[in-house]
């Protein structure tokens, strides 16, 4: 199997962990709101590896934190229809609601962790081989 489709496939797995991780986080309390922040910004990471699995990882770990904090830094618009978006369920889950700078630590912090975690999957790989 090529490596760009094992790369989609890790990462596919992973987003989909993530994801339920961070629905189940939302689930437990506002005590996990910092876990949840991070774990978005780890389906962040992945998603970028799915749709560019040839670039190298700390590219995707840049891309990460750039669409985190943009997206972050959005919550301090509130144009109507950006509103209505936020409204929706998915809206929340994608876009958040009320800016935090805290929460632009734990973005960074899952990104960090993410991109450790992929490194050391990647070295394991090679090891393989």
């Amino acid at each position: 199997m090529k490596y760009n489709t094992k790369t989609r496939i890790l990462h596919i797995v992973l987003a989909a962990a993530l994801v339920a991780a961070g629905l189940l986080s939302r689930k437990v309390g506002s005590l996990l709101d910092f876990i949840g922040d991070a774990l978005w910004a780890m389906l962040v990471y992945c998603c970028w590896r799915i749709l560019l699995p040839g670039k190298s990882r700390l590219f995707s770990a840049f891309l990460a934190l750039i669409t985190s904090f943009a997206v972050e830094f959005s919550q301090l618009l509130s144009p109507d229809w950006l509103v209505r978006i936020r409204s929706t369920f998915l809206g929340h889950m994608i876009l958040g609601q009320g800016f935090k700078w805290t929460d632009l630590a734990a973005y960074t912090g899952g990104v960090a962790a993410i991109f450790l975690v992929t490194a050391a999957i990647g070295s394991l790989r090679k090891k393989e081989k």
